[in-house]
């Protein structure tokens, strides 16, 4: 068996002493994967009333045509109709051809929901076909 010379035993140690520094700095987790710290709620800066307050319009966010003829509505910001098929609303990019010819005319509604057609008795009561002419901060379609 050789002998290793002076240099080599030296080597060896170095790399040891560098591999035990090197394991001994890395951390464990014992508990598993941890991330971050407690959650962070993030505080509305717009301000307004509480949300359990009456916002008496300042939390609407969505804006429709409500097309009284026809009973659709429009979402004028995802460009999306919803309109009643036998007893359930549907929801398209597009309106069935015989939906399309009776639009005529329309009242704009800003509501705090993406569902427009769950106050549809009250505007369908509100709004009834054949009234716009009478009421001035009603919208004609142009």
């Amino acid at each position: 068996m050789r002998r290793q010379p002076y240099g080599e035993k030296l080597l060896t140690f170095l790399c040891c002493v560098f591999l035990i520094i090197t394991l001994s700095s890395c951390k464990t987790l014992t508990a598993g994967i941890q991330v971050g710290g407690p959650p962070v709620v993030v505080q509305d800066q717009r301000g307004g009333p509480p949300p359990h307050a009456k916002a008496h319009g300042y939390r609407a966010k969505h804006t429709y045509r409500y097309y009284t003829h026809a009973m659709v509505y429009f979402d004028l910001h995802r460009r999306l109709y919803f309109y009643l098929e036998g007893d359930h609303w549907r929801m398209s990019v597009s309106l069935p051809s015989q939906l399309c010819v009776q639009l005529g005319e329309y009242v704009t509604i800003e509501m705090d929901s993406d569902k427009p057609y769950t106050r549809f008795k009250e505007h369908k009561r509100k709004y009834p076909p054949g009234q716009l002419k009478k009421k001035k901060k009603w919208t004609k379609r142009s």
